[in-house]
C-alpha cells in the first residue's frame, strides 16, 4: 500500500483486502484475478452488513490496491474503475459545551501522578485540537514549552506546529517535573505521556481514561476522545476564529473537511437566537 498512511489506516486497509480475499475463495479467485463483477457482488454483500462510511472506505482501499497493481503492470484492467462510492449524509460531529469541557478538565485528581498525567493530556488535547493518535505518540523532543509549541506529525507524515495554551503549559510543566518520573519507574522512554508500564499509552487506554473522568464529572453527553477535538474546533469558531487558521491547526489537507464545523457553529447560533430573542 502507499506510504504516508497511519498504522490505523493500514490495519483497516489490510482487513478490507483480507475480507475480500476470503470471499473469493469459493470462486477459486485471487485478488489479482477477480473481475469487476466479483467486486460488485462482494460490495453488494457487504452493503447489507456495514455502514455507508465503512463501505466507502472499503471501496477506497480497492481503488488504491488496484491502481497500484495497474502501475506495477500486474493487471491489465482496474476492476474498481467504474465502482461508485455510496452517497453519505454528512453528520455534525458530536461535541461538548464549554461548561462540560470545564467539568471534564477539572475531574482528574492532580495530587496523584496518574491524575496529573490525565489532567495534562486533557488540557493539551483541548488546547491544541490534536487527534488521539497524535496525542499518544508525542515524544519529548517534539514539545517546546518555552516557546509554547508542539511539532506534530499528522496524517500523511505531514508536520505542523501547534500552539499550546498557558494552562496546558502549566500542567505539562508540573507533569514533567515529577509525575512523569514517577510513572517512568526503572524504564526509559522518549514518550511524553506514559502508561502504568512506563511506556507510551494506547488509544484504548486513553479512551477509557476519558470515559472514566466524564463519568466522575457527571457529564451526560457521550464523550469520546474525538469529542475534545470537535470541542476545540467549535469553540474557536464560536469565538471568532478564521476557518483557514482552524484548518492549519487541525491539520486538514482540504478546507472542505474543516467547513463542517461552520455547521456546528451555525447550529449553536440558531439555538442561542431561539432561546434569547423575543421573537425567536
Amino acid at each position: 500500500m502507499e506510504s504516508g498512511l497511519s498504522q490505523h489506516s493500514l490495519a483497516a486497509y489490510r482487513a478490507d483486502l483480507n475480507a475480500y480475499s476470503r470471499f473469493l475463495i469459493n470462486d477459486a479467485l485471487s485478488l489479482e484475478d477477480a473481475p469487476a463483477k466479483s467486486l460488485r457482488r462482494y460490495l453488494k454483500f457487504r452493503s447489507a452488513q456495514v455502514s455507508a462510511r465503512t463501505l466507502a472506505r472499503s471501496i477506497s482501499t480497492f481503488r488504491r490496491f488496484y491502481r497500484w497493481l495497474l502501475r506495477e503492470e500486474r493487471i491489465d484492467e482496474d476492476p474498481s474503475a467504474l465502482i461508485r462510492s455510496p452517497r453519505m449524509h454528512r453528520t455534525l460531529p458530536q461535541t461538548l459545551t464549554e461548561a462540560e469541557i470545564e467539568m471534564l478538565l477539572d475531574a482528574p485528581d492532580i495530587t496523584t501522578a496518574y491524575g496529573l498525567r490525565d489532567k495534562a493530556m486533557l488540557e493539551l488535547m483541548y488546547a491544541s485540537g490534536l487527534r488521539v493518535s497524535e496525542l499518544i505518540t508525542i515524544e519529548l523532543g517534539q514539545i517546546d514549552l518555552r516557546v509554547g509549541v508542539i511539532k506534530i506529525l499528522g496524517k500523511g507524515n505531514k508536520e505542523r506546529l501547534v500552539p499550546v495554551g498557558e494552562q496546558a503549559i502549566d500542567y505539562l510543566t508540573q507533569y514533567l517535573k515529577g509525575a512523569r518520573h514517577e510513572l517512568l519507574k526503572s524504564t526509559t522512554s522518549s514518550s511524553l505521556f506514559l502508561s502504568s508500564r512506563g511506556c507510551a499509552m494506547s488509544r484504548q487506554a486513553f479512551w477509557q481514561l476519558i470515559k472514566r473522568h466524564a463519568m466522575q464529572a457527571g457529564i451526560k453527553t457521550k464523550v469520546s476522545p474525538h469529542a475534545l477535538r470537535h470541542a476545540f474546533a467549535t469553540h474557536l469558531l464560536n469565538h471568532g476564529a478564521d476557518l483557514r487558521v482552524l484548518q492549519m491547526l487541525l491539520g486538514h489537507a482540504d478546507l472542505s473537511t474543516t467547513q463542517i464545523y461552520t455547521h456546528v457553529a451555525t447550529a449553536r447560533l440558531q439555538e442561542i437566537h431561539q432561546k434569547h430573542h423575543p421573537r425567536g
